[in-house]
């Protein structure tokens, strides 16, 4: 296994700190709105470095924090005339919401920061005892970027060029700045009643954290001095990731994180998201211009489900490399949809085949064994070459490729067939864009509509075709579709 490493600026050979366990920490929202889609394609670009180290065989553990207490969540929550716990609480749960839906798997630890105050004082006490951090005179602690040696390091700053001064309290700030930057802030009128009031050094004041110390203290908690990864997008390498490894290290004196990883720009239409651009989306915009109002009927033009297009938007997020930017436009979303749709249609047309088969039972073949151990192979190959989805993505195609022609050519063996879903789940073990539940349920057919399918059939035989559109149409407002091929005609409901 090797990936690019952000630390050394170079691809490397993964090895853990411990055998095969491995341990991954990735910033979580600030739980203040919906999470937009270039949050999201962060997010399943971590789930896909899970899912494929412990494809791999690693045991992983994860742990996300949830920034619910920040600048921007106690400004909104004092707009929105809620208090913070119950307005971002909200937030938290729409997020998660989110995540189900493109099928992103749930941190094995999910973190409000709210619950990490503990940590955070010893930290902090930690450093002003090593003399890292400092109380100002508004009775806020800084950490003293100048006592950190290697503070430029992880950032490849140019310290001959960065703007300087002497200190910095906004939870983000200028990236052409090197600063002390803010660990506890002291209270403020506009906090209102966020804040805490906690012993440094026998001094107990209303204080409320900084946003930087928030992700120390929940690596500290669970996973105690060092880390296997870190991942999240590329524009929080400075400051926030920079000032996350000096804090940490200040502590703990050992090496933070022994791999960074992280992901690039998601664009829109080859321009950067953004509200005055109007090109600024949640899922939830995309799921009201597919799904809502109430699923448009397929004879009206829709036909679009949930889950078709939840899974192209995750085909969509990993069909770039995570280090390469990624362009979002709906015609390519609408791409991908008809791409999950001809997954849908080969896991059925499987299905078929099996439950039709009649023929002599027979071995798998060698060359079908041969075939499928180069695919894995070559898969798996690909997944540990730096986490190359696209590529893996290429073989996964030519899998699909390489069993309808087979289908269509009568080749197959009874074994063989039933081994395709085998393969199938072993592949979307990773990338998740194959919904096997199409094939589990056996909804039984209306004998109304049955009798209009066959009815149909007839007149399409008959060639009154006026009548047969007619029927098909009807069929399709009752959301079942007919599947005509070489096998013949098929009623099938639209999942």
């Amino acid at each position: 296994m090797k990936f690019y490493n952000t630390k050394s600026r170079s691809i490397e050979q993964f090895k853990p700190l411990k055998e095969k366990e491995v341990k991954i920490y990735y910033c979580g929202p600030t739980v203040y709105n919906y999470a937009h889609i270039w949050n999201l394609r962060t997010f399943v670009f971590e789930d896909i470095v899970v899912k494929t180290l412990r494809f791999l065989g690693y045991n992983v553990t994860t742990t996300m924090n949830l920034t619910d207490v920040d600048d921007k969540t106690i400004r909104d929550s004092q707009l929105a005339w809620e208090n913070l716990k119950t307005f971002t609480e909200k937030y938290t749960e729409l997020f998660l919401d989110d995540i189900e839906k493109l099928w992103i798997e749930k941190a094995d630890n999910i973190v409000p920061v709210t619950t990490l105050i503990p940590e955070m004082v010893r930290m902090i006490n930690t450093m002003i005892k090593r003399k890292h951090a400092y109380f100002s005179e508004d009775g806020s602690i800084y950490f003293d970027v100048k006592s950190f040696k290697k503070y430029w390091r992880f950032a490849n700053l140019d310290m001959n060029w960065m703007k300087s001064w002497a200190r910095v309290d906004n939870d983000e700030y200028e990236k052409d700045s090197v600063s002390d930057f803010v660990l506890w802030k002291a209270w403020k009128d506009d906090d209102w009643e966020n804040f805490w009031e906690e012993d440094f050094q026998g001094k107990i004041l209303k204080w409320r954290p900084g946003w930087h110390i928030e992700c120390s203290a929940c690596n500290m908690k669970y996973f105690w001095a060092q880390i296997d990864i870190h991942m999240w997008w590329i524009d929080l390498i400075f400051p926030h990731h920079q000032n996350e490894i000096a804090q940490s290290e200040a502590c703990t004196r050992k090496e933070f994180s022994k791999y960074w990883i992280h992901s690039w720009h998601l664009m829109v239409d080859w321009k950067k998201m953004s509200k005055s651009l109007n090109n600024f989306y949640r899922l939830k915009d995309i799921e009201e211009k597919y799904l809502n109002p109430p699923l448009t009927p397929p004879s009206q033009g829709g036909g679009i489900t949930s889950s078709v297009l939840f899974r192209a938007m995750r085909l969509w997020f990993i069909n770039a490399k995570y280090n390469s930017q990624i362009d979002f436009s709906f015609s390519k979303l609408e791409a991908n949809i008809n791409t999950i749709n001809s997954i849908d249609e080969t896991l059925k047309t499987i299905k078929r085949n099996i439950e039709a088969w009649e023929k002599e039972v027979r071995w798998i073949s060698r060359a079908y064994r041969e075939e499928m151990q180069d695919i894995v192979q070559e898969y798996s190959f690909h997944l540990e070459d730096d986490f190359n989805i696209p590529e893996s993505l290429a073989v996964f195609h030519k899998f699909m490729k390489y069993v309808n022609t087979w289908i269509r050519d009568n080749i197959f063996s009874l074994e063989e067939l039933e081994s395709m879903n085998d393969m199938l789940k072993t592949m979307n073990q990773v990338l998740w864009i194959v919904d096997f539940s199409i094939i589990e349920d056996d909804e039984e057919i209306p004998d109304e509509l049955q009798n209009k399918f066959e009815a149909r059939n007839n007149a399409k035989k008959e060639k009154n075709f006026e009548l047969a559109d007619s029927l098909r149409d009807e069929l399709l407002e009752a959301w079942y579709k007919i599947v005509d091929n070489r096998e013949g005609s098929f009623l099938e409901v639209i999942n």
